[in-house]
């Protein structure tokens, strides 16, 4: 799977990128299906639902080919505005994004998603969480600024806002989801479909201010960290303790400190507080909602931030402020838990740390020169 999302990220074909891209998704499908048991059933959707994605993404390159007879990002870039009116230019790049929203569950498209990350191996759902659907909004990334060209987006008026308001939905129908779970991975996939919505909000962004692009890599970025350790958290609280509902964790920060507190700051970032990864984010897309002017999605980002407190609360609330009240038998099961490795403690401390670090490594100058390379590679003409 690693290999295949390399692949996607460094090929310069359209054709190229449909294998990669199914070398990436074949594999996943069989990492989520090697759990059995209820994992099966959502493994299954998935590939259903991947095989669209894959077929519309298929189709839109065989029309923007029938058109411009090239499947090259470089000459596609050349050769594309000549054609924007073609139907067959607007055919290819609606089915394009259409898969490809499939594959990142974008909201609406997202329904596939919630069991897959709750039923799958707490290692898959971690990295698919934190590294493969980031690859697949590279994808959307690379057909907006590399082939398509924000000239595209602009030349159909109310493209970009459309995508906003999109986003903005998502944003705030995931935060409403993830509040009425109970299983721990179950509502950290909702988030993530919430966390998506920033995503594709900065992206809609872009066309009319550059701090939207930054608001992309930003917390492309800083999801990944955030969210990877809140999945292995949960991961590792199923391994000691054998809990998944989060009506059962109480006391868990006494009893799993460490784990409990990576998962305490990576909940921090996820919201938004000062001096974390996840404020710079939010940070980086409220100033691109002011730069465009459009104050809505300002309303919609502090709200979210509001919404995420919710429902990450209730989990921090129930690990160090809410005694135990059921039998002694439950606090003899936990007794006999198996203490966690090394190995999985080390990476799940690691990303609590760099939650920290790079929330303030965001707030200084550190990483403009690297956004502006980003936005030089893409050809906006734009930099900061």
């Amino acid at each position: 799977m690693a290999a295949g999302m390399y692949g996607i990220t460094v090929t310069g074909d359209l054709f190229n990128m449909f294998i990669w891209l199914e070398i990436a998704s074949l594999t996943a499908y069989a990492l989520i299906a090697v759990a059995g048991g209820r994992a099966l059933r959502p493994a299954y959707n998935y590939v259903i639902m991947g095989s669209i994605g894959a077929v519309l993404y298929i189709f839109g390159v065989g029309w923007i080919y029938s058109v411009t007879g090239t499947l090259n990002f470089a000459d596609m870039r050349l050769l594309l505005p000549l054609v924007y009116d073609s139907r067959a230019v607007q055919m290819g790049f609606a089915m394009i994004v259409v898969g490809v929203m499939i594959k990142a569950y974008i909201f609406p498209l997202h329904l596939w998603q919630p069991d897959v990350y709750t039923y799958a191996p707490s290692t898959i759902s971690s990295m698919m969480a934190s590294v493969h659907v980031k690859v697949m909004f590279y994808m959307l990334l690379r057909m907006f600024y590399s082939v398509f060209t924000l000239d595209f987006i602009r030349h159909y008026i109310g493209l970009d806002l459309l995508i906003c308001w999109v986003a903005a939905i998502a944003i705030l129908a995931g935060s409403i989801w993830a509040i009425k779970q109970r299983n721990l991975k179950r509502m950290l996939a909702y988030s993530s479909v919430s966390q998506m919505g920033y995503i594709l909000l900065g992206l809609g962004l872009s066309p009319l201010s550059p701090w939207g692009l930054v608001g992309v890599a930003a917390h492309i970025l800083n999801h990944a960290i955030g969210k990877g350790c809140l999945f292995m958290c949960a991961g590792a609280i199923s391994q000691q303790e054998g809990l998944r509902d989060i009506r059962d964790f109480e006391g868990l920060g006494k009893k799993m400190p460490h784990v409990c507190a990576a998962f305490t700051i990576a909940a921090l970032s996820m919201i938004g507080i000062p001096l974390t990864a996840g404020f710079a984010s939010k940070l980086f897309l409220i100033v691109a909602s002011l730069d465009a002017a459009q104050y809505p999605f300002v309303a919609v980002l502090l709200l979210s931030g509001l919404l995420n407190l919710v429902y990450f609360w209730r989990v921090i609330d129930q690990m160090y402020f809410v005694k135990h009240k059921g039998t002694e038998n439950a606090a003899e099961v936990r007794e006999t838990g198996k203490s966690l490795p090394l190995s999985m403690v080390a990476p799940i401390l690691i990303l609590a740390s760099l939650c920290i670090i790079m929330g303030i490594i965001w707030l200084t100058n550190i990483p403009m020169p690297l956004i502006n390379h980003i936005l030089s590679n893409l050809r906006m003409g734009v930099t900061l």
